[in-house]
Formats: C-alpha cells, structure tokens, sequence
C-alpha cells in the first residue's frame, strides 16, 4: 500500500481499511497481482563487520588507546628528532648517523651537555632540540592521561565512534530493547542504544557487549545527534512511553527523511492511524508501527486454550494461529477429503498424523506433503492454520462430552 496512504499494510491494490488475505483458495492466489514469497526467518547483514571489542586480540591496538590527535603529535615529534638528526650530521663533522641521533636526544631530554665549543650550526641545533623538548612533556602527559581513561572506561559504555554510518539506532533498553539488541548483535548489525535511565535491564547487556550507547532522554536537543541518527540505517523506537517513540521517529525523519523507521505503541488503533499519517507524509520511506499488546494477545490467548495451540504468527496486523486437533473431536473434519476441509479465510489443515503410524508405533513424525484425496479418520491428528474467527467457529462446533 505505498500508494494508497489512507490503506493499510498490504499490496499496493489494497483499498482503504483492507488487510492481508489470510488462508485463500487457489483461485485467488493466482488471480492476486504482485504476490510474492513469505520468508520467516531468513536475516543477514551485507554492510562492512563491525570492528572488534576492546582487548579483544592479544594485544591493546593503539587506535583503542590512543586517539587520533595524539598519534599525529607522537609523529610529528618523531619527524622532528629525525630531522635534527639528519641536519646534526650534514653540518657537523665526523658524526655518524648513531652519535648524531644520541646528541639529539640529549639536547631533547635537557641532558646539559652545551655545546658552547662547537661551531654555530650545533649550538642552534641545540636551540631547537631544547624548544622540541619542551612539547615532548604534555605529549607524554596527555598519553599517560588519555591510557588511564582508556583503561578506566574498558568496562564502562562506550561513546558512538566519530564515523560510524549505516548502524540502527535503538531507543529504550527495558525488556523488549534488550531482546532487540541481542538478536542485532548475534547477526552482527551496528547498533547504538540510547536509554534515559543508566540503569535499565539492558545497560549490562550493552556494556557485556560492548555497544554505544547514549545516556540521556531523547527529547532533549542533541541526544538523537549523539547517536548519529543523521548517518543511521534506521531507527526502533522500543521505549514504553508513545510519546517518547513519536517524537523521537518525527524528529529523526525530520534530520533524514529516508529513514526506516518501526516504532512501538500501545494502542492498535493508534498504531494504525500513526502509520498511514507518516507514510502519507514520507512515501519513500518504510515505515512501521505495531501495538505490542496486539502482538502479544494471540499469544495470551493461545497459552489459556491449552495444548492445542502450537503458535501464533503475526501477519500485518492480523494474527494466523496453528492449532494440532483431534479428528474425532471436530465433525466437520471426520470423514471429510482433506481438499474438502479446506475453508478459505477460516481454515486449512498444513500437516497429518495418521492413525496407521500411531497404532504401529513407528511414526516418523508429522506428513507437510498432504493427498488432497485422503479421507480423515477419527484417529487421525491434524495441524491447521486458522483465524482467530475460523478457530473460534471451528472449536465452539466440537461434540459434547458423553455424560455419566
């Protein structure tokens, strides 16, 4: 539905209000424009490996340590003692490049040796290794200072690197955040956390793990900045305030209308309105806004209904539930070819257990590759994918039980 804001999530024929099709017959398969496959679970990652974490080789590497600036001055004054060196043997006399190097370092370390008998050239040279020496000491204070903090902040939170580009910039660290970030890093995406309360469930796992984050409330000025969400590949909004989520995400596309963008709400209805507003106002942009307690119903209810329900699968915002029946408890299964079962948005029987494997005791488990013309016996045990409504309709229609 990128082309019809007032739509809901679906294809791009969907009219205003119109969901997924769930469980349709052949007929409308076929005769559904720009369908496509349904991939569960396959994720990857095809941006550059994040670097490694701290101490994580054998040795501390020095870009770790020490910062950029500091390994420029530590150069330049390294260029300067070879340079005087090398100017130390063209105007001196019988100097070779050992002696002349020894003499620099003197000069450089104040070692009083005064050149007050050598000719003109040395006692200038002496000057200036005098003058280099003197910014040799905050080189060294500020390697000592800049190692200490290092070493100090080695199992602390890290600050965003200064060129990190196309990471995911997730917001709230409670117990959805935390789930989120450890499913990021086992596929090895960039992320950068931000989280008001430094001590939030996931601030342990981000520090285990050795991921920036950002301490500080997302509607302040700078803190999205921080996490350089200008630069980001796109935001999770996954804190438990929807004010919080909404600003944040009209903001970050405010700074990058591209960006991806799912966030977090409470009401489904809000949800929905929120969605069709932001696609409305940023078509090219993906955008996606799910109610948690939504998602989470299916779930709850299933756990309440017992055994038999083996899951639920969120479609859009419309749930698809996978339930292992008895033949012998639903009338309208007993007797009946597994291609009659079959009820377009109601019903569809995906998997079979046969009553010949279990009488045997040599069942290989349950058959995907169904005989349309096989006729369900009451022994039989079957996996359906259903509606909620289907489900409902279908388990509200199961025999009494015989009375004593």
């Amino acid at each position: 539905t990128a082309n019809d804001p007032a739509g809901a999530e679906g294809s791009d024929d969907a009219g205003a209000g119109a969901g997924p099709r769930l469980l349709p017959d052949d007929d409308a398969v076929a005769a559904a424009p720009g369908r496509g496959a349904l991939v569960l679970e396959t994720v990857s990652y095809s941006g550059s490996a994040p670097p490694p974490g701290f101490l994580a080789g054998r040795g501390v590497p020095l870009r770790e340590l020490f910062s950029r600036r500091l390994r420029w001055s530590v150069a330049g004054f390294a260029a300067a003692v070879v340079g005087m060196a090398i100017a130390s043997i063209v105007t001196t006399e019988d100097t070779t490049p050992l002696h002349a190097t020894y003499l620099t370092l003197l000069d450089l370390f104040s070692i009083n040796d005064p050149a007050t008998d050598g000719p003109m050239s040395r006692q200038i040279l002496q000057l200036l290794a005098g003058l280099v020496g003197l910014l040799l000491l905050p080189i060294l204070f500020a390697a000592v200072l800049e190692a200490l903090g290092t070493f100090r902040t080695a199992s602390s939170l890290r600050r965003p690197p200064r060129g990190l580009s196309g990471h995911v910039v997730l917001l709230g660290l409670g117990k959805i955040g935390t789930r989120v970030l450890a499913r990021l890093r086992e596929l090895d995406i960039p992320v950068v956390c931000v989280e008001a309360d430094p001590e939030a469930r996931g601030i342990s796992l981000a520090r285990r793990l050795r991921v920036p984050t950002v301490i500080g409330d997302v509607t302040e000025e700078g803190v999205l900045e921080a996490a350089k969400v200008h630069r980001a590949h796109a935001l999770l909004a996954l804190t438990s305030a929807d004010t919080i989520n909404l600003e944040a995400a009209l903001y970050a596309r405010s700074v990058k209308p591209d960006l991806r963008v799912a966030l977090r709400l409470y009401d489904d209805e809000f949800a929905t309105a929120v969605y069709r507003t932001l696609r409305a106002a940023h078509p090219g942009a993906l955008t996606r806004s799910r109610s948690v307690s939504a998602l989470a119903a299916p779930a709850f209810a299933g756990a309440m209904m017992g055994r038999q329900i083996l899951g639920a699968l969120p479609v859009e915002r419309s749930v698809l539930l996978f339930a292992a029946l008895d033949v012998s408890l639903q009338p309208q299964l007993t007797g009946r070819k597994i291609s009659e079962v079959f009820r377009p948005g109601a019903w569809r029987v995906v998997a079979l257990e046969r009553a010949s494997d279990q009488e045997s005791g040599l069942s290989s488990g349950l058959e995907w590759e169904l005989d349309p013309e096989y006729v369900l016996r009451p022994e039989d045990r079957v996996v359906l994918a259903a509606t909620r409504q289907g489900l409902a309709e279908l388990l509200a229609r199961r025999p009494l039980p015989a009375q004593p």
